[in-house]
């Protein structure tokens, strides 16, 4: 979803810290919206008319963050999951599949909730992922948080104190690590296939009883 940047203005104007708050806790759901947008415009904002004072930008931005990937996060287990369990055998995903899926975000979900936080391709999606993967959600929610601190600090800072530059400086760096991340997607479903009926060993030797 698309917003002028006068009516994000506007927003922030009328409803300050919950505009921001309420983007990104949207967007973080897994529903496309502007939330990285709004936290930038926010910080430029606070930056250039001193209405909003960026740490509570940057505060709200992480709250919305956090209790966004969480509402994800839930969709995804009670939800997503069960799904995949009744139809995933008509996309190939049967139950060793679902159960290497598991196994793949218990090594490896904790870098995927963080650093996807930073990388739009995945920034609505890795909550959804981590839930439907029944990734431990003590263990989520501490990198959830953690990259939700990180990314709000790092953008909201960067937009206070950069302004209007920052637009330049992101979109480049969107567009580096859109590519980085479909290299990284091709290259991991690439290993996947080949080592499949490795990992789908070590799935079941290391879960035994799931599924």
């Amino acid at each position: 979803m698309q917003f002028a940047q006068t009516t994000l203005l506007d927003l922030l104007a009328t409803y300050g810290y919950v505009a921001v708050f309420l983007f990104i806790a949207i967007e973080s759901t897994g529903i496309p919206f502007p939330g990285e947008t709004m936290l930038i415009t926010a910080s430029i904002y606070a930056g250039h008319t001193h209405r909003l004072n960026i740490v509570l930008v940057i505060a709200f931005a992480a709250a919305g963050a956090i209790i966004g990937d969480n509402l994800g996060y839930a969709v995804g287990h009670w939800g997503g999951y069960r799904l995949l369990r009744r139809y995933g055998r008509f996309i190939r995903l049967h139950e060793k599949r679902l159960k290497l899926g598991q196994y793949l975000f218990l090594q490896h979900g904790g870098k995927v909730v963080f650093f996807g936080r930073f990388v739009s391709i995945l920034r609505a999606y890795a909550a959804f992922l981590a839930g439907t993967n029944r990734m431990p959600w003590r263990r989520f929610l501490v990198f959830n948080a953690a990259g939700g601190i990180v990314w709000a600090t790092v953008f909201g800072t960067g937009a206070y104190v950069l302004g209007t530059q920052i637009h330049t400086l992101t979109r480049d760096a969107a567009i580096v690590g859109g590519i980085l991340a479909v290299i990284a997607i091709v290259a991991f479903f690439w290993f996947l296939r080949r080592n499949e009926a490795r990992l789908l060993a070590e799935a079941d030797a290391a879960l035994p009883d799931l599924l």
